[in-house]
């Protein structure tokens, strides 16, 4: 089996695993910039695994303004193949109470201001999305969470906002006429990076609230949202233990992801420039240095 690599992402209130010992903080640059803080290298039952926080050590970075090209770039540098992001997100459905976790498989990309591809100078790439998420990589989160007996959902759609404000309540009722089962503000572009890197990517999204359009939630409270955000972290940090000791059970071989740059770069090979090449070695250097 190849060396395979675990990296997480995490978001609204999980910026450290601090409990993780052997820690070393990695300061990395891209073609698109500085991530959006140092990586944490580290080991767990002597698994090396990552751990970026989205929005920086301390929540500084608003998910208009997270790099996603270089977050993904940077993984990607230090040999990662596996990403699981972990997420704070409002309930769109009535049965999905806050505290709950959902194993997200679909998404509706509402983002509008930043950037979502790798291929866009000179060299153009079309990967398919229609399955965004990694099942293997699903199945290990779902044995993860149900090891630690925390209610969840398998298999859920996820609508991307660009935020950093909350939905109003016509936007709220429009989503869930969609059936959209939570929104949040973070996975898009950051699904779509990591398929164009051909690395396999799952989402677990952590409910903190109902969104505007429950009667008891018509405003969402920061302070209510940071009190269920800390409770769903501690309870994320084991669930991540178990996915370091899980995901490499789980891989598929003939996942679509682990090759999908071979079917999608159109620009004919006299048309790709070597500073271009160069710019996308990380990120899709398998295939266009062959």
């Amino acid at each position: 089996m190849a060396n395979n690599k675990l990296a997480i992402i995490g978001g609204s209130g999980l910026y450290d695993i601090e409990e993780l010992k052997d820690r070393e903080f990695l300061d990395l640059n891209t073609p698109w910039g500085k991530p959006s803080d140092q990586i944490l290298k580290t080991k767990f039952n002597e698994k090396e695994v990552f751990f970026l926080p989205r929005h920086g050590r301390g929540h500084f970075i608003s998910p208009s303004k997270i790099n996603f090209r270089a977050n993904i770039d940077a993984l990607k540098q230090r040999g990662v193949t596996d990403i699981v992001s972990v997420s704070a997100v409002g309930s769109l459905k009535e049965e999905l109470n806050p505290g709950k976790f959902v194993i997200v498989d679909q998404f509706i990309d509402r983002t509008f201001a930043r950037n979502k591809t790798f291929f866009d100078d000179e060299i153009v790439a079309h990967v398919s999305m229609a399955h965004p998420t990694s099942n293997g990589l699903m199945n290990a989160c779902e044995e993860s969470i149900k090891k630690e007996k925390i209610d969840y959902q398998r298999n859920g759609t996820y609508v991307v906002m660009e935020g950093p404000q909350f939905s109003t309540l016509a936007e709220s009722n429009l989503y869930r006429s969609w059936k959209a089962d939570v929104i949040g503000m973070t996975n898009m572009p950051e699904a779509k990076l990591a398929r164009e890197a051909e690395i396999r990517y799952a989402s677990v999204s952590m409910v903190t609230d109902y969104d505007c359009w429950h009667p008891d939630h018509a405003n969402v409270d920061v302070e209510f949202v940071i009190k269920v955000l800390l409770e769903n972290a501690a309870k994320a940090k084991n669930v991540i233990k178990n996915l370091i000791d899980n995901f490499e059970k789980h891989i598929d071989p003939k996942d679509p992801t682990n090759n999908c740059l071979d079917v999608a770069i159109i620009t004919a090979p006299e048309k790709r420039t070597q500073k271009t090449k160069d710019k996308l070695k990380t990120v899709a250097g398998r295939v266009l240095n062959k």
